[in-house]
This record gives C-alpha cells, sequence and structure tokens, in this order.
C-alpha cells in the first residue's frame, strides 16, 4: 500500500498555531507550541509548554527537554525533525503557575485540537505519554496514578509507554523509583534507535 500524506495537514497545522481559544485565560496571551509532520512515527504527548518554551515557540526547550532527549538517546536535530517525531502537549498553549509548578493543561485545548491532530499521523508506531493528562487522555482506563501507570509500562509497550514528566521537579520521584531509568530507559532508547 503506498503512503498518502493526509490532506490539508499544513493548513490545520496553521489553524492550531493561529488559535485563541483560550487566550483570556491564559496569562501569557496564546501561542500554541506543537510540531507535526505526517511522516512522525514517535508522538511525544506531554502536559503543556512551560514559560521557557512559551518564549522560545519550540517545545521542550529547557532543562525538562534535555532530559527527555536524554532518555531518548537522541540529540537536538533529531529531536526537532518533525518527519521523526510529533510534539503534542495536551495543553499547546502556557497555563501560567500554580503553588506548585505550572498549571494543568486549558480544558478547552484537547477537546478542540488534539482528535484533529492524531488523525494527521498515521505512522505512529510509538506515542510517549508524559504525565498524568497526557496518559489519562492516550490510555483511556480507570484512574490510576502516575506511578502505578508507569510501573505497568509493558502493558502498553511496545506502541505507548507511559512515563514521568522529566521535568527537575521531579527528581524525587525519580530517586524513589530507581527502577524506571534503570529497566525502562534502555528499553525506550532501543525502541527510538529502531524507528529513527
Amino acid at each position: 500500500m503506498k503512503w498518502e500524506e493526509p490532506p490539508h495537514w499544513q493548513q490545520l497545522l496553521r489553524d492550531v498555531r493561529a488559535c485563541t481559544l483560550c487566550e483570556p485565560e491564559l496569562p501569557l496571551g496564546a501561542r500554541p507550541v506543537v510540531q507535526l509532520n505526517p511522516k512522525a512515527r514517535i508522538l511525544v504527548a506531554g502536559q503543556a509548554p512551560g514559560r521557557r518554551v512559551h518564549a522560545s515557540g519550540k517545545p521542550f526547550d529547557d532543562p525538562s527537554g534535555d532530559r527527555l532527549r536524554q532518555w531518548m538517546g537522541i540529540d537536538k536535530e533529531t529531536f526537532y525533525d518533525a518527519e521523526k517525531l510529533a510534539i503534542i502537549p495536551m495543553g499547546l498553549c502556557y497555563p501560567g503557575t500554580g503553588k506548585s509548578g505550572d498549571l494543568p493543561p486549558r480544558p478547552e485545548c484537547a477537546p478542540a485540537w488534539r482528535n484533529q491532530l492524531l488523525e494527521q499521523l498515521p505512522n505512529l508506531e510509538l506515542t510517549l505519554a508524559i504525565g498524568q493528562y497526557a496518559q489519562q487522555w492516550h490510555l483511556n482506563e480507570p484512574k490510576r496514578n502516575l506511578t502505578e501507570r508507569v510501573k505497568s509500562w509493558q502493558d502498553y509497550w511496545p506502541t505507548l509507554l507511559p512515563m514521568p514528566h522529566p521535568s527537575p521537579r521531579n527528581n524525587l520521584w525519580l530517586r524513589r523509583n530507581p527502577w524506571f531509568e534503570d529497566e525502562v530507559i534502555p528499553q525506550l532508547k532501543q525502541r527510538v534507535r529502531e524507528l529513527l
């Protein structure tokens, strides 16, 4: 079967990047951050851009991204190649800061855009569901906490991997769960090598 590019994906990407749906609720205004190309074989499904990513307009352009790329075993050039990796957070804009970090993704965003964006990715073979919001969407299962989902990673493998957020704020979680970097990360690196 010959691969066909989904129609109108470039127009959809322009529409998404021009979205102002939740702008009144956003402290820094709307600036949707997404990376998409129908040829991508890996989806990075994160939560929402942070302040630094909002400023740069580049997904995971921060210490979380450095750690994520290390976990995946790839460099920045590969990571930002949209023909290899799609990056679609649950909320496309920076939601602001709360008492213990960034606020959750805006609830309007995923229902407005997520399915349309995912339909543009016919070649996906691996989804990295990073954090509880991405996991709730992509796993569509009874509520479990993040640690339970990540511990059960083999239940979803090799097409989906529930992961903790690579943020430095999660250093304590990583220290308490050394099995993640010891057991899961080598498998992730191998799978990414196979796909890219």
